[in-house]
């Protein structure tokens, strides 16, 4: 039997799970996307085999980024344009991660939520970097939000990589003050990010700025800010392995992961769906077992706002003076400037990736495909809109 896809379970069980749920404007867009990606509702071309006469049709790709089947090549084209602004310098690898009492406002308000976990995330790494006692310069770093636990529930957590190392005032390149692979105490960072975070949360509270918060009664909001303050915020660094190229590869593993790839779907029957997940307690392999109403559910609670930017650069690499402050990084490294960027073409990223040649015919091995017809995209009647709800995560 063949596995099921994050696709085919939408297609079969769509009508009925929207029979009965809400879905947000950016939502219904992805579950469009997905549903048709790489089939006859985009349109494609229709190719023939110029030495055997076999024909083929060629679906387009949505490029939704939560579709799993649109991820590799965007990937792929992100670590080339980045690995000319990588230092030859070591990295560390921080995740910060909010506490789950936060997750009700970060259903209701996720733009405020995540935006508020990047700020409060990105301000803990500059602050401590500018500080002499650990460094005294202005490091490089970029931030990846994830959203999800193996489990697909709400776990709302950033990766940051950031450069053992910064820019200083006069120019020069410093490298931290206890060794090339030691930035800053996780206890003094997680005190800093919760402090930054939650004087964030208040002011907003103040303001008005989270109008409908689950919590904001005042017995609620008190109870839920002891609640915060009772444990250290979850913040855990590594080094990852390996050159600049090998700190690529470690980030890509972040910068285009989706909630679910379809590799980690086992099984769709009965009403239930079986996924591959992570054990933490072991560091192998759990399946889990959900009703597919609740799979759906979980699934649609990761898309994102419409326009959230889920990687952001700082620090050297932010985006206002990202050339100025690169150059000069090398110069205080004496390190010579990137060649230019290769663009590399669809097919040979294809053959490269997968060891066949896409033009290549696979029955006589011979022939090249070539396009007889452009297929336009295929009308279809919608299917009646479901009650509309906020615009973000449910």
């Amino acid at each position: 039997m063949d596995r099921p896809t994050l696709a085919g379970i939408l297609r079969t069980h769509g009508s009925t799970y929207r029979r009965s749920h809400a879905l947000s404007p950016t939502q219904a867009r992805a579950w469009r996307a997905i549903v048709d990606c790489r089939t006859a509702a985009l349109g494609g071309v229709r190719e023939r085999c110029a030495n055997c006469g076999a024909e083929r049709h060629v679906w387009r790709s949505c490029r939704n980024r939560h579709c799993p089947q649109c991820q590799t090549r965007a990937k792929e084209a992100w670590r080339a344009a980045r690995l000319r602004e990588v230092l030859p310098v070591p990295y560390a690898h921080w995740v910060f991660t909010l506490p789950h009492a936060l997750n009700p406002l970060a259903i209701r308000h996720p733009r405020w939520l995540y935006g508020a976990l990047f700020d409060s995330a990105a301000a803990t790494l500059l602050e401590l970097a500018a500080n002499p006692r650990w460094l005294g310069a202005v490091p490089g770093f970029s931030l990846v939000l994830h959203t999800w636990s193996q489990d697909l529930r709400v776990h709302l957590h950033v990766h940051a990589l950031i450069t053992c190392g910064g820019l200083d005032a006069e120019g020069r390149w410093r490298i931290p003050a206890r060794g090339t692979h030691f930035l800053f105490p996780i206890q003094a960072a997680s005190k800093v990010f919760r402090g930054k975070f939650l004087a964030r949360l208040d002011a907003a509270h103040r303001s008005g700025e989270l109008p409908d918060d689950p919590q904001g009664a005042p017995g609620a909001w008190q109870d839920r800010r002891r609640a915060l303050l009772v444990h250290d915020w979850v913040v855990y660094a590594k080094p990852p392995p390996g050159g600049p190229a090998q700190v690529l590869d470690y980030l890509a593993r972040y910068t285009h992961r989706v909630a679910l790839s379809n590799d980690r779907l086992l099984g769709c029957e009965v009403g239930q769906v079986r996924l591959r997940a992570r054990d933490n307690a072991t560091g192998g392999k759990r399946t889990v077992s959900l009703p597919t109403d609740t799979f759906i559910g979980r699934f649609l609670r990761h898309v994102l706002p419409a326009g959230f930017k889920r990687l952001r650069h700082y620090g050297l690499l932010a985006c206002g003076h990202k050339r100025a402050r690169l150059a000069a990084a090398r110069a205080a490294l004496q390190t010579p400037a990137p060649q230019a960027a290769v663009i590399e073409a669809a097919e040979d990223f294809l053959a490269r990736v997968s060891g066949e040649d896409p033009r290549c015919c696979p029955h006589c091995r011979v022939g090249r495909w070539q396009t007889v017809e452009i297929v336009m995209a295929r009308r279809y009647d919608p299917p009646a809109p479901a009650p509309r709800c906020r615009d973000g995560p449910r």
